[in-house]
């Protein structure tokens, strides 16, 4: 949803500094204008990543592990 140029002028620093830091642009509504402020800056595509849990011990022994209970056509 785009802000309305008074809710920018209310919040510009807060604005900015999150475009800064997601790189998720900002829409503004001015005078029927659509108005967008865009990091220009890119981020990297691994800082989107989300962490997983890390499996811990040897991965040899998941081979061997039976799974059929847990399978369902």
């Amino acid at each position: 949803m785009a802000l309305t140029a008074s809710a920018l002028r209310q919040n510009v620093y807060r604005i900015l500094d999150r475009v800064a830091e997601t790189g998720v642009p900002e829409e503004i509504t001015r005078r029927g204008h659509m108005l967008r402020i865009v990091s220009v800056q890119k981020k990297s595509k691994l800082a989107n990543a989300k962490k997983r849990p890390v499996i811990k011990g040897d991965p040899e022994n998941l081979v061997h592990v039976d799974w059929s209970h847990l399978w369902r056509p």
